[in-house]
């Protein structure tokens, strides 16, 4: 916990709080990127029957 306080006396409020949202936003489009991707197999599957 210090450890983030420091970080956030050096670089400054925002920029900690855009660092956070980025990496939550990094976590949802790696599922968007793989529900993407398996898409067209779903489609596929859908067609055979």
């Amino acid at each position: 916990m210090e450890t983030l306080i420091t970080f956030v006396s050096e670089v400054g409020f925002p920029i900690v709080v855009s660092l956070y949202l980025l990496y939550r936003v990094e976590s949802k489009l790696d599922i968007l990127i793989q529900s993407i991707q398996n898409l067209p197999l779903l489609l596929k599957d859908k067609q055979l029957h």
